[in-house]
Formats: structure tokens, sequence, C-alpha cells
């Protein structure tokens, strides 16, 4: 049976400091990111008829600070996620996330913006962000020229990102009914955009 998101899984954002934040998030949330992101990769797999990998971030970078934030990704290179648009699985002290990420100025990043600007029809529930370092994100449907104006800026602006898909609070009641199937149809719902944007 998949692991799935808990209590405990939000609790880990109330360790304090890094070794023991570090640790928790290693056994308490990782192994969930592993057992989605798994059937996710297989589900991608048998869309795009190559291979994909799974990545788990590590914060290795930090010395200092606990993490506010943990995720982990898809994509078609084994060394890497950040250089393509990606598929993420993430969770902040107060939901958490499954979209589409395009982040930390990727080499195509002006070519995303424009196939999203052509094709950005997306599910009224779904849900959008322009920074993934903060916890904001906006609904697709609130304003539309904001969404619009997010988008250019991928394209216009260096440090512009994107990403688009759905999120699960803490306190939704999706956590007593099946979450596992809300997950998974986010990805597969995200799965065709992805392999739009990343085609040849």
């Amino acid at each position: 049976m998949m692991k799935l998101f808990t209590d405990a899984s939000f609790d880990v954002f109330e360790v304090a400091g890094l070794d023991a934040r570090m640790a928790a998030i290693r056994s308490n949330i990782q192994p969930i990111f592993a057992d989605i992101m798994t059937e996710v990769s297989r589900r991608l797999m048998q869309e795009s008829h190559h291979e994909s990998f799974v990545h788990i971030a590590q914060h290795r970078r930090r010395t200092k600070y606990a993490p506010e934030n943990t995720w982990s990704a898809i994509s078609d290179s084994k060394r890497g996620y950040k250089s393509q648009a990606h598929l993420q699985l993430g969770i902040w002290a107060d939901y958490v996330f499954m979209y589409l990420s395009i982040i930390d100025n990727p080499p195509r990043r002006e070519f995303y913006a424009e196939k999203l600007a052509a094709h950005h029809e997306f599910p009224a529930d779904f849900v959008y962000s322009l920074d993934h370092t903060k916890s904001d994100y906006f609904s697709v449907l609130a304003e539309n020229d904001a969404l619009d104006a997010g988008i250019r800026r991928l394209h216009d602006v260096k440090k512009g990102e994107f990403e688009v898909g759905r999120v699960i609070a803490r306190t939704s009641d999706i956590w007593q009914k099946d979450p596992e199937s809300y997950i998974l149809e986010t990805f597969d719902a995200l799965i065709p955009l992805y392999l739009a944007l990343n085609a040849e």
C-alpha cells in the first residue's frame, strides 16, 4: 500500500534545528515521496515511452537554517531536474503541492512561457505559484490577467518562475476521503503538459 502524508508529516516543520528537522524529513516525508513519485514516474513512462527519474531534495547546501518546505521531482535527466520543466510533489507546514514546475532559469524558459501562453486552459481547481521559495499560491480563476502576467514574467524576467497544479491543505477533508487518487489524478492531468513542454 502506498505511503501517504499524515499529521506527522506536517509536524516535521515544528522540529527545531537543521539536523533534527532533516532527520524528521528523512524518516517521515522522504519515504512518502519515494512511494508516490515512483508510481507517477511509472505512469509518465507509459505515456512518454522513455525513462524518467525521481529526485528527492536532500538540502545539502544548508548549513544553518532548517528547511521550511521539502520536495521531490521527476525529470528526464538522471543528473537533476531544474534544467527542464519537471513534476514536483512537495510539502509546506500547511499544505502538500503537486506541480509542474519551471524554476531557477532553465535553458528553455522562454520556450516554456510561449507554450504556456498558448495552452493554459487549466482545470478550475488548479493553482499557480510564481516563486518556489515562498508558500504563496493563487487560483487560476481568481484573476486571469494575473495568470497571464505571471506567464509573461516567466518569459521576460531571468528570475521568473512558474508552477501550476493542485494543493491539499493540511485541514482539507481530502485526507479523510481518497488522497491517493486525488494526488495521482493531479499528476495524470499534468503529464500531458509536461510532455508538451519537454517535446523536442
